[in-house]
């Protein structure tokens, strides 16, 4: 019987048969949930921090060039690099944040408004992913066009969490805490989904993808945030630090142990 692997521990298949050296992700393993985890807290936190406390426009614009700075560093790259792939993600997580906030903040944008537009987006970029590579799978990740499609549903996926954790925390009014338990329990969903037989690994992947995002971010927030809208006060600027610190130790360990690249041959 052909063995089937749980949406958190992917294992590269099709990328093996192409060649290691083509590879630009991660194999899933349980490092790869904590440092998406970790970086979207960080993202949320960092965010925050630049846009409350610098001009908010000045702020966006330093976010997305980091962004762009970063992308381009990992689609120059040949292959899979930790610290250049997360380097991208966690620029990733600040600027869609901002993508996210700014909808609410600058434009009035209601929060259940934003849900649903990023919802559609990131729909729209499946749409067009699979139209054109008929895949969606993360292994096939192999060529410009499908890492092009892998990073526009990565930030579709971080602007989509961002604002439906603002949508349960604040519109919805369950607040913060309350709030990374209810993504807590819902990002269990997938894992039970997929060795239920009800959906495959990629289905399953990409909705634990998501809602990492607003589990992260609530998170951040709940740590972040004053006591009077439920935070624990530790500031923005501390959090981000502090999570951006632990990311680099995480990094650097697989930057060194490689335990996140396939060796199978």
């Amino acid at each position: 019987m052909e063995r089937r692997h749980s949406p958190y521990q992917l294992r590269n298949t099709q990328a093996d048969r192409i060649g290691q050296l083509a590879r630009k992700v991660p194999e899933i393993t349980a490092y790869f949930w904590i440092i998406k985890l970790l970086t979207t807290a960080m993202g949320e936190a960092t965010s925050d921090f630049f846009v409350l406390n610098y001009n908010p426009y000045l702020a966006v614009t330093i976010g997305g060039i980091a962004l762009a700075l970063a992308l381009a560093l990992q689609f120059a790259v040949k292959g899979y690099i930790a610290w250049i792939y997360w380097l991208a993600v966690s620029m990733v997580a600040v600027f869609g944040t901002m993508a996210a906030d700014g909808l609410h903040v600058q434009l009035g944008v209601p929060y259940i408004a934003s849900t649903a537009f990023f919802a559609i987006v990131l729909a729209i970029v499946f749409f067009a992913w699979h139209k054109t590579e008929k895949t969606l799978s993360i292994h096939s990740i192999v060529t410009p066009t499908r890492e092009f499609f892998y990073w526009a549903t990565v930030l579709a996926t971080f602007a989509l969490g961002t604002a439906a954790g603002d949508l349960t925390a604040t519109t919805i009014g369950l607040g913060y805490f309350s709030s990374a338990i209810l993504f807590a329990i819902l990002i269990c969903i997938p894992a039970l989904a997929y060795k239920s037989h009800l959906f495959g690994e990629i289905g399953t992947f990409w909705a634990a993808y998501i809602l990492t995002r607003p589990l992260g971010a609530s998170i951040a927030d709940w740590l972040s945030k004053p006591h009077s809208i439920g935070g624990k006060n530790y500031g923005d600027g501390h959090v981000a630090i502090v999570l951006a610190l632990i990311i680099a130790g995480f990094v650097s360990y697989l930057s060194v142990s490689r335990v996140d690249v396939d060796n199978r041959t």
